[in-house]
């Protein structure tokens, strides 16, 4: 949705520049219009083969296409076998391009005229997993969202405090992630096991953990809280409609998510944005959104001792480690990111296609 804004903020709608947004996974009723107006969208509402016909009659005619993801790479490679003169341009996110690839999908990437890679750890996957000759590759940080809800000015919300059980005497850690069975790899469990060696010392520790969860991996979390002994500790809120983000990040006094396979994390510039200390993993695209530990603490994911470490030093002295709100603007303010992809785009074109899950 953001880069789509970005786009038609850009004067990429205006009659000399179509812009035209196509979701394979959306309906048409779908759209947000704060982002641009719904008579630029067509959503496909899952069915890949009208997905697919709309988007090369519509991209072959356009001089350059975005996919939005590596999942779209056959659209773009048949538009381009129609097209050869559009321009086609890849955003390439994290996992889906960290491995190697198939024959053909492979081929397909390198027909890619320039790839838009979220993070340099991609970018560097993409170079050492799949050859693709550096110049090609240009890293576009994610951004904002600019229509992300301003940080409560009253402090800690009551409302939520009351929800949670929480007081004045606890030290909050949050977590927000879908959690799911196939996907463990964000480090809730290592925060965990760095909470077991906490709570003795720190009685007022107190980890929740917000986002979506299927039933397998809920069980399994609630087996491991009950073996560590956490159930005082550990909050699982579940799902948290977009417009309680910020009052549940300023009952937070830190952000924890020590990931081994983050794109990029937008949580954490998120988190950021909100004032609050942040804790990530070094061995991903996490790396990207702490600016290399600038805004942010990176630790070894695999690490517990290292996990509570950066814990205990947050606790100590929460003032010390607020991110500079200047530069998180600098670095990951939406308008910084229009720009970008401004200058990315190569001037001049009269008609531009952007395609992609929204």
């Amino acid at each position: 949705m953001v880069a789509g804004k970005a786009l038609h903020d850009l004067g990429m709608h205006q009659p000399a520049k179509t812009l035209a947004v196509f979701s394979m996974y959306d309906q048409d009723a779908e759209v947000n219009e704060k982002y641009f107006p719904r008579s630029l969208f067509k959503g496909f509402g899952k069915n890949k083969l009208q997905f697919m016909i709309a988007a090369i009659q519509k991209g072959r005619y356009c001089d350059q296409v975005i996919l939005s993801h590596a999942n779209l790479l056959m659209a773009g490679f048949l538009i381009k076998w129609f097209s050869p003169n559009t321009k086609l341009v890849l955003i390439a996110h994290g996992i889906e391009v960290w491995s190697p690839l198939s024959s053909w999908k492979r081929h397909m990437i390198g027909k890619c005229d320039q790839i838009l890679a979220v993070s340099n750890f991609t970018r560097q996957k993409l170079v050492s997993i799949h050859g693709i000759a550096e110049n090609k590759i240009t890293v576009l940080n994610n951004c904002l969202d600019p229509f992300l809800e301003p940080p409560l000015l009253t402090g800690k919300s009551p409302e939520l405090l009351k929800r949670y059980g929480l007081g004045a005497d606890n030290f909050v850690l949050l977590t927000i992630t879908r959690l799911a069975s196939r996907e463990q790899y964000k480090g809730y469990d290592n925060v965990l096991y760095a909470l077991k060696l906490l709570k003795e010392t720190n009685p007022g520790i107190r980890y929740l953990v917000a986002g979506k969860y299927d039933a397998r991996e809920k069980q399994r979390l609630d087996k491991l809280v009950a073996d560590l002994a956490l159930e005082q500790q550990v909050i699982f809120a579940g799902y948290i409609p977009d417009t309680e983000l910020a009052a549940h990040y300023s009952i937070a006094d830190c952000y924890i998510m020590p990931s081994k396979k983050e794109g990029f994390g937008i949580v954490f510039i998120e988190a950021m944005y909100y004032g609050k200390p942040v804790i990530g993993g070094n061995m991903d695209g996490s790396m990207d959104a702490l600016d290399n530990g600038k805004l942010g603490i990176p630790v070894n994911p695999d690490s517990i001792q290292e996990i509570a470490g950066s814990i205990v030093k947050v606790m100590g002295d929460t003032t010390a480690f607020i991110p500079d709100r200047q530069l998180v603007m600098e670095k990951f303010g939406y308008l910084v990111y229009k720009e970008h992809l401004r200058e990315l785009l190569t001037p001049g074109k009269s008609l531009l296609s952007s395609k992609g899950e929204t």
